[in-house]
């Protein structure tokens, strides 16, 4: 079972993009991020075309997540999370796919820092780490996917110096996203390339692609009885490089049926 986090950066814009990839890796799962579309713009004709099923939570213009699933429609479970009713981004959804459930996740960037965008990004952490307790609770095979908007570790970054006052390398990002894995996560990319220096996410400035100037953000935690089924994990580097291509790469995790 291929589980795939994109995060496709206007899901109209990179459309072609999508359903390219969708025909050529044909993946059960596929985790969407920063759709820029509202409800009623999601291409869901043209995604069931493709024989993808979806579940999804749009904003006009930012934001937005969804879940694709081949050959089915995933069943929603929770879109949004608690602890802010007064919040309106679109960044959360989860549901139950074949035995397993996935959310798909879109974290804040937070820039600049300081600042209440940063101040957002880490009260939204805690918010998501409460609902991962609560799913962990659950003793099932569970997958959080998404764009993290963190980069964990020093070796997940081209340049640390050139990152240092971001929001995404910021000590509190990180104990943020260290304290989700310290409740019982697998960080799957990690485990399959422990010594780092595996990238998702590429700029579309200053020729990053072309250097190869990337980092890590694009995240799959698995729930200890997904990690049990863990079978592979890694990023399909080539698809950035495509023609008008999403400035992320498509990142997955293969559990055993």
């Amino acid at each position: 079972m291929k589980i795939v986090s994109y995060n496709v950066n206007g899901i109209r814009a990179r459309l072609p993009r999508l359903l390219e990839y969708l025909a050529e890796q044909q993946p059960e799962v596929v985790c969407l991020q920063e759709l820029k579309s509202a409800n009623e713009g999601f291409p869901e004709a043209e995604i069931r075309e493709a024989g993808y099923g979806a579940v999804w939570h749009g904003q006009k213009g930012f934001n937005g997540v969804a879940i694709l699933a081949k050959g089915g429609d995933p069943v929603e479970r929770k879109r949004g999370l608690e602890g802010e009713p007064e919040d309106e981004h679109s960044r959360y959804i989860e549901a139950d796919v074949d035995g397993v459930t996935i959310a798909s996740i879109y974290l804040p960037n937070g820039n600049p820092v300081p600042g209440p965008k940063f101040d957002y990004k880490l009260r939204w952490i805690a918010r998501l780490s409460a609902r991962a307790r609560e799913l962990l609770a659950e003793e099932r095979p569970v997958v959080l996917a998404g764009d993290y908007n963190v980069i964990p570790n020093d070796d997940d970054v081209f340049s640390v110096r050139a990152m240092a006052t971001d929001a995404l390398m910021q000590p509190e990002s990180r104990q943020g996203y260290r304290a989700l894995l310290a409740q019982g996560w697998t960080d799957a990319l990690r485990t399959r390339f422990p010594a780092g220096r595996v990238w998702t996410f590429w700029d579309y400035q200053a020729g990053a692609w072309q250097r190869n100037a990337g980092f890590r953000i694009d995240h799959l935690l698995l729930s200890p009885q997904a990690a049990d089924r863990l079978a592979g994990a890694g990023v399909d580097k080539d698809y950035r490089g495509r023609e008008k291509a999403s400035d992320h790469a498509p990142t997955w995790v293969r559990l055993r049926v």
